[in-house]
């Protein structure tokens, strides 16, 4: 019996899904492309989950594309046809699932493996990984956000140094040019991505999820539209505010502080 593509490893309130297919390099073939967009989405029905790390099995994170099944496709479907159908179903389950998923990027992330990444709401990198946009190289053109999610993360420069010129960016650059959150240690990179996803779940259901939809909201507006619709869900929110809870969650952050 052959291996699922995909593993879900739940420690509620956590997720720890791993792509599974080490032998090419987790590359993204038909099958876990529509696996990984079901998959997150069968995570956002679950209330017990809240956050996901996202890593890759063996040495890789994802090398992108499974360029083999694009160019000979199967069960009579082109390539093509293949190709967008599990492009829709993960660009869905990434942007519906409302808790953080954080990319934990143990290997290379490659062209699409690499878009991936940037779909994630943050990146940690074990050292010794690196990236790569190699659409330009191959000959396609980014469809899953690269050439729009990386000027904006980077800086426009850095982000043509990388795409135009196809090669690799360390861990240790990805980190000092912004792109990563943390770089780890290959050993405790898993341990750290699900240290920091529990903090981010102790936070208070349904508010930390509101937070992380209106930065990505607000981050695409012009800033004065973004700062009016912060004041017009601030407004709307604040209906609903208990006042003694929040003082009581207050002292407790205070007193944890004195103690840290």
């Amino acid at each position: 019996m052959s291996e699922p593509v995909l593993l879900v490893e739940r420690e509620a309130p956590i997720a720890i899904v791993t792509l599974n297919r080490p032998e090419q390099r987790n590359a993204l073939n038909a099958e876990l492309r529509i696996a990984l967009g079901d998959t997150l989405a069968a995570l956002e029905a679950d209330p017990e989950i809240r956050a996901v790390v996202l890593t890759g099995a063996g040495k890789s994170f994802c090398a992108g594309m499974d360029l083999k099944e694009i160019g000979g496709g199967t069960e009579g479907q082109t390539g093509y046809e293949l190709s967008v159908a599990g492009q829709d179903a993960m660009r869905a389950g990434f942007e519906n699932f409302s808790g953080p998923v954080i990319a934990a990027v143990n290997g290379a992330a490659a062209t699409a493996g690499f878009e991936m990444a940037l779909a994630c709401d943050m990146i940690f990198v074990a050292r010794g990984a690196k990236f790569l946009d190699t659409h330009a190289r191959v000959g396609i053109v980014p469809g899953w956000g690269l050439s729009q999610r990386l000027p904006r993360l980077i800086g426009i420069n850095r982000a043509k140094e990388i795409s135009l010129s196809g090669n690799a960016l360390s861990a240790e650059r990805a980190y000092e040019w912004g792109l990563a959150n943390r770089i780890c240690e290959p050993e405790s990179l898993l341990d750290e991505a699900k240290a920091l996803a529990s903090d981010i779940c102790s936070c208070v259901p349904g508010v930390m999820e509101q937070v992380k939809t209106m930065i990505d909201t607000g981050y695409s507006m012009h800033f004065d539209d973004a700062m009016a619709y912060e004041l017009e869900v601030g407004i709307e929110s604040s209906k609903q505010i208990d006042s003694a809870k929040i003082g009581e969650r207050r002292a407790g952050i205070m007193e944890r502080g004195r103690k840290q």
